[in-house]
């Protein structure tokens, strides 16, 4: 390979690399700005599925449960 093959790839390879990131750094905002919207607004879009009240309490207590589980074992208590 020449010199000028590898300066060029390594031009493409820049420019590619450029590209990519533009395109990401624009989704970045626009996914900021949709969650800017959502917190002006009170809550999630009514299309995001959301547990209900009895449901996240149900998973709070077994959280809860785990965890004091995990500390027994920590402090080598055997339940």
């Amino acid at each position: 390979m020449d010199i000028q093959a590898i300066a060029l790839t390594g031009v493409l390879a820049l420019a590619a690399l450029l590209v990519a990131s533009l395109f990401a750094s624009k989704a970045w905002l626009a996914w900021l700005e949709v969650r800017k919207l959502e917190l002006a607004r009170g809550g999630p879009t009514s299309d995001e599925p959301t547990a209900p009240v009895s449901g996240n309490r149900i998973e709070l207590a077994d959280l809860r449960e785990r965890v004091r589980k995990l500390e027994a074992i920590a402090a080598g208590i055997d339940l």
